[in-house]
């Protein structure tokens, strides 16, 4: 398995939650999913894309538009529209697949809008290295063919209800924001200063490959260095420089992402999840993770406990996944920096 697909693989992703929506001049709406990828795909007409301190982005006939860390944003008919948001999201958790019909009965808009389901604990190096808005247009010299495939495919799949209808729409949703990742990672170029440029290097690549394979394993510099066919310090550098951090960080970083996805998502015991992230002893786990959240393992549990309580009776009850629901933005911040 390539690299982007172990990355994409350890995010869990659980399919989208869409809402269909024909609008009419003048229309607007509002959709925010922090940490979750939002998305916007046009069937016919256009639309404007608004966001605070951003300038407007016109959205057009077969274009698909990606805000990775699901950024507070508007879709309207157009830049000074006359009419009230309303909010997106209550009407995803519906899973209505008849389309709402909204607005003052000018020009038509229909529109596919949704986010998509991961592990945002798992997610988050991605979501932070990829830019605030990926848009994909649909028309012009060479649109991709992955995406007017996909539109065509999606637009009937949502126009009559069918027999595994919603299975198949999360697949179909999982497999385009997967592709527009991927289209991202291709047009990076060689030192960007972006780490996923490095999974376009075949060295760095391979290494960080073994690492997300078998991130148990008590790796060494040398032995990551021999899997990229490079010098001890080569290798060192050439990671560090590529990804803004060595390679020994960047393997505690994803461990403790990986143990932090254990706490909240399963009652293993502290020491059994020290031991499936490759620590041997639970108490150096326990300082290793108390330096990346801020708190020991068992009273991040906790507090995931608790906030997923909260968030029970918030608008994603009943259709969030526990990994989604239960990451606090604090705890990202400082596995992260």
């Amino acid at each position: 398995m390539d690299t982007l697909s172990l990355i994409l693989d350890d995010m869990h992703f659980d399919g989208v939650v869409f809402a269909s929506t024909c609008n009419t001049a003048p229309w607007a709406w509002s959709l925010a999913t922090p940490g979750l990828a939002s998305f916007h795909m046009i069937t016919s007409g256009q639309a404007w894309l608004m966001r605070d301190d951003a300038e407007p982005v016109l959205i057009q006939t077969g274009d698909l538009v990606v805000l990775p860390a699901g950024t507070p944003h508007r879709i309207q008919d157009k830049p000074q529209s006359l009419a009230t948001a309303d909010d997106l999201l209550p009407m995803m958790t519906q899973f209505e697949l008849a389309p709402s019909a909204r607005g003052g009965g000018g020009q038509a808009c229909h529109l596919i809008s949704g986010h998509a389901r991961f592990d945002k604990v798992m997610a988050a190096p991605l979501v932070a290295a990829l830019p605030p808005l990926m848009h994909v247009r649909g028309l012009g010299e060479a649109p991709p063919l992955w995406l007017a495939i996909g539109l065509q495919f999606l637009a009937q799949e949502v126009a009559a209800p069918r027999p595994a209808q919603q299975a198949i729409i999360n697949r179909l949703g999982d497999i385009l924001f997967m592709e527009c990742i991927r289209d991202h990672v291709e047009s990076l170029p060689a030192g960007s200063g972006n780490w996923l440029a490095a999974l376009k290097d075949r060295a760095l690549s391979s290494a960080l490959a073994q690492m997300h394979r078998d991130p148990r394993r008590a790796w060494t510099v040398p032995e990551l260095a021999q899997h990229a066919c490079l010098s001890r310090s080569a290798f060192a550098d050439r990671f560090t420089q590529a990804l803004g951090e060595p390679p020994l960080t960047y393997l505690t970083r994803h461990r403790m992402r990986l143990a932090a996805r254990h706490l909240m998502s399963s009652g293993l015991p502290v020491a059994r999840i020290a031991d499936q992230v490759g620590y041997a002893s639970e108490a150096a786990f326990s300082q290793a993770f108390k330096r990346a959240y801020g708190v020991s393992p068992s009273s991040w549990r906790h507090q995931q406990t608790q906030s997923a309580q909260v968030a029970s009776n918030g608008p994603l009850a009943g259709d969030a996944s526990p990994d989604e629901v239960r990451t606090p933005v604090s705890g990202l911040v400082r596995a992260m920096a």
